[in-house]
């Protein structure tokens, strides 16, 4: 069953898709999104504004092992909104931009993991992090996390959905592992950040669904090696990017031992078919 709760939408300036949203469009486009809503199961939707320029929704997302979670998202995958141009000084691209805001399902498959790991006093890491589901999960639970992007605007997120919570603030530094040599314009991509950057060693390293691109130079294994411990493990939930093969040999160049898991899953109960690999990469 899903309930919701409707919140009035006055944005002057703000756009969806190039259109202007006046009162009557915020009336018809939270219509349509509580119709399509309806289509998912045990969740409690807020829709609302959020800073001017785009718009976020609230849920309470069900975890396997834990209590659920209230989680302040993007309301769906054409916001946009970066007037100076920090997410393009990233390498951030308009067409990315929503990427950090929204729940994944191999960030669903992650955050079940975590939940199931014994509470240790091992640090952990999350790697881009996006909304940090995963990250929560292990916070709430009393672990030692830290949660890593590079979206300039992931640590606001972070802040407020811990905050939602009711949990202290956690850990958030600024990690990127690569930029495309260019930036949409042409000009040079800059790496500068508002954020810590990210330093110190992990036991655990988690990820989801970052083998989003082609990386012959190993530029991710790379990364992932400057902040593991010499005795590490590394998850990586992957949805058959493909990616995989190019991974695994430079992730073997480093010392680590794979081991992959099929986690593919068939609709049910409302939520989508999954297909892709639980890797887990040990070094001792």
């Amino acid at each position: 069953m899903v309930w919701y709760c409707s919140m009035h939408l006055i944005i002057p300036k703000a756009k969806v898709q190039g259109i202007p949203l006046n009162k009557a469009w915020c009336t018809l486009l939270t219509s349509q999104r509580l119709l399509i809503n309806s289509l998912r199961a045990a969740t409690i939707v807020f829709l609302q504004t959020s800073s001017p320029g785009y718009l976020t929704r609230q849920e309470s997302i069900a975890v396997s092992g834990v209590d659920d979670l209230l989680i302040r998202s993007l309301l769906d995958k054409n916001q946009f909104h970066d007037p100076l141009d920090e997410a393009l000084n990233l390498g951030i691209s308009s067409a990315t931009w929503p990427i950090f805001g929204l729940l994944w399902p191999s960030g669903m498959h992650l955050a079940e993991r975590i939940a199931s790991r014994p509470v240790t006093d091992e640090r952990i890491l999350e790697i881009g992090c996006g909304l940090g589901l995963a990250s929560l999960v292990a916070h709430r639970r009393g672990a030692q996390v830290t949660a890593s992007d590079c979206h300039p605007l992931t640590h606001a997120f972070l802040d407020e959905n811990t905050r939602l919570n009711g949990l202290l603030p956690m850990p958030y530094r600024h990690g990127l592992w690569g930029t495309a040599a260019t930036r949409d314009d042409g000009l040079p991509v800059l790496t500068h950040a508002q954020d810590a950057p990210l330093c110190g060693l992990f036991d655990l390293i988690v990820g989801s669904d970052i083998l989003y691109e082609r990386d012959d130079t190993g530029t991710l294994a790379r990364f992932i090696g400057e902040h593991a411990a010499r005795s590490s493990e590394i998850w990586v939930i992957d949805p058959n990017r493909g990616n995989r093969a190019a991974f695994h040999k430079h992730m073997a160049l480093l010392g680590f031992a794979m081991h992959e898991q099929v986690l593919d899953q068939a609709e049910h109960d409302g939520v989508e078919a999954y297909k892709g690999r639980m890797l887990t990469y040990t070094r001792h």
